[in-house]
């Protein structure tokens, strides 16, 4: 049996996925055609596919709305290799820009949108600029895993922390060391995760902090996707564990360089602690149909 799929191609800061409509949740592809659809090659090429479908139409979406009613639609969201993931900070706002421009919800400028993923309701707000999503409340790790990197002579400390879905940040000691690194070969951690993790190195930028914005570069593994050329989540995850060394009086406020551009992190007092929102570009790159 063929199905036709009408997609579209989106991308923030150059983290791409492929997205499509499944109001009712009858078309859920497997790990086959995911990766197909996925393929920079043979595909149309993505870091990830999202499907926006109604909370109302899958079981995972129940979660969503016992916790939030108004959370109508739900980003079901798999990486390239066909995994599950739990959501994505730059796909979350693509997905935003996505429901907007196919007339799926209204969202005017100042407005805000509350949307359904499998790390919980995400509240995204649209500004004159792209889209903020608020990640939610943000946890350091237990553990301390020590990270190995093709072209990273040494083992390196980890700091392990969950933004809603898992990562490990390692500091590097300059901008040669960052730009060295392989990322095609997956980073082992020690000891490894049990779900696994988005693996982050940042090079702080000298000095830290101008006009009480932090600054830092990065590069990512993402767990399922490889090295992208963002990471949302990443970026978040990155600003905090700087931040979180960098000790009292580190600001809240941060420019994270990435690949494909600039993300901004912002950390505010939350009712159920620390929250971390991520703003940038969310852009809509071209539609078409393809038959799997």
């Amino acid at each position: 049996m063929t199905t036709t799929l009408q997609f579209t191609k989106g991308q923030g800061t150059g983290n791409d996925f492929v997205l499509f409509t499944d109001a009712d949740g009858e078309t859920d592809l497997d790990g086959v055609a995911i990766r197909a659809l996925t393929d920079r090659r043979f595909g149309v090429g993505a870091d990830g596919v999202i499907r926006a479908v109604r909370s109302s139409a899958l079981p995972a979406g129940a979660a969503t709305l016992a916790s939030d009613p108004s959370a109508e639609w739900f980003m079901d969201y798999h990486n390239a290799d066909g995994s599950l993931a739990e959501m994505c900070g730059n796909g979350v706002r693509v997905f935003a820009r996505y429901l907007v421009e196919r007339g799926l919800v209204d969202l005017p400028v100042g407005a805000a949108l509350t949307i359904g993923t499998r790390a919980g309701v995400r509240t995204v707000r649209r500004d004159g600029s792209g889209f903020r999503v608020d990640l939610g409340a943000w946890a350091l790790g237990d553990d301390e895993p020590t990270v190995r990197a093709r072209e990273l002579h040494a083992a390196r400390p980890g700091l392990s922390l969950s933004v809603g879905n898992p990562h490990v940040v390692v500091a590097l000691a300059s901008d040669d060391e960052l730009d060295g690194l392989d990322l095609s070969w997956v980073p082992v951690l020690d000891p490894a995760p049990a779900e696994g993790a988005n693996v982050e190195f940042v090079v702080p930028s000298d000095p830290l902090v101008v006009d009480g914005i932090g600054r830092i570069r990065m590069r990512v593994h993402e767990r399922g996707s490889g090295e992208t050329l963002s990471c949302g989540t990443g970026a978040a995850a990155a600003a905090l564990a700087v931040r979180h060394w960098a000790g009292a009086g580190a600001p809240d406020d941060w420019a994270v360089e990435v690949p494909g551009g600039v993300l901004g992190v912002h950390v505010a007092p939350g009712a159920d602690g620390e929250h971390v929102s991520l703003s940038g570009p969310a852009e809509l790159v071209f539609s078409g149909a393809l038959t799997l």
